[in-house]
């Protein structure tokens, strides 16, 4: 109940009798009641989730229970082993990197981490890297170059951290750097965007062959509380912030920017990660088969091509 989103309010009845059920004696009569209630919130949920606004969009991508990178790891790879630091300054914990096995085959895993409760939260810096991160990242991503394993790139971050010690330690340096270096590695690199994609902070580990985003996830060039303070000098116009930057995956792929929608399950990927990871390693291993299956040079030439193209809208009056 208390996970439950504003827009989420017409099911918070039912599921109050579900729950004052469920401390009923077990029984034929009390069971069958609650599957019905069960399928009625299934019913309206899904109602919900088809007419999302773009802002309710922003709200389900910012939720606290939304699987994390870690999440996925445990569901859909084995071995995994964590590789820490940066060799230069610290080991960033908003950023997790670390070798695994997909499929059986060795691959290397990156992924924004924001934690699931305070202490974790804090911890993992509410997922705002540091320009350590980043430089942890690349760090990896070159070691997994050298040893041939395809990158897997998971996106969730509000942006990179903009505190003094980022800029002292030259975040946007590190930044520029990893889209330079991911754009030429040899090896497959697949990117999904599973939560909020914020900003450079995102971007800094997004460079791929296939740019994949969740449903109901979200990317954009920055947050919509921060655009309606520039553009109206109003934080509380979020609202129309939200819909005007096209953050949505929908809206993503129509414009080019991303490569597929990863569906996810009714009501959102925190309502059954379990399901979520399935629907993710089908789309997955598609994108993986596909990239890997391309040469060395086709893949380095589809890939600049891609990020060359967008924003290219063709001079005005054509």
């Amino acid at each position: 109940m208390a996970d439950l989103l504003e827009f989420e309010e017409p099911i918070a009845v039912l599921l109050k009798e579900i729950e004052a059920l469920s401390t009923l004696v077990p029984s034929d009569e009390r069971d069958r009641e609650i599957a019905r209630l069960e399928v009625r919130v299934d019913q309206i949920r899904g109602e919900l989730y088809k007419t999302l606004t773009p802002w309710q969009r922003v709200q389900v991508a910012r939720h606290p229970s939304r699987p994390a990178t870690l999440d996925y790891v445990e569901r859909l790879f084995t071995d995994f082993v964590e590789l820490h630091g940066d060799r230069r300054f610290a080991d960033d914990h908003a950023i997790v990197t670390g070798t695994a096995l997909y499929k059986g085959n060795p691959i290397l895993v990156v992924g924004h981490q924001k934690g699931s409760d305070t202490k974790q939260k804090i911890y993992r810096n509410f997922g705002y890297a540091r320009p350590d991160g980043y430089r942890k990242a690349l760090r990896t991503m070159q070691l997994a170059q050298k040893f041939s394993r395809p990158i897997i790139c998971f996106v969730d971050t509000p942006a990179a951290y903009p505190g003094i010690e980022s800029e002292e330690r030259g975040v946007a340096e590190a930044i520029a750097l990893n889209l330079r270096e991911m754009s030429m590695l040899e090896v497959p690199v697949i990117v999904l965007v599973h939560g909020e994609g914020g900003s450079g902070g995102a971007l800094g580990i997004a460079v791929g062959d296939r740019i994949l985003m969740h449903e109901f996830a979200i990317y954009s060039v920055i947050p919509p509380e921060g655009c309606a303070a520039i553009l109206w000098r109003d934080a509380g116009k979020k609202v129309e912030a939200a819909a005007a930057l096209k953050i949505t995956a929908p809206d993503l792929l129509a414009l080019g920017i991303i490569d597929e929608i990863v569906l996810e399950p009714v009501g959102g990927a925190h309502t059954n990660p379990d399901q979520a990871a399935a629907l993710l390693d089908v789309a997955l291993e598609r994108a993986l088969a596909e990239v890997s299956a391309l040469d060395v040079q086709t893949r380095l030439d589809q890939r600049y091509d891609k990020f060359r193209k967008m924003g290219d809208v063709g001079i005005i009056g054509e």
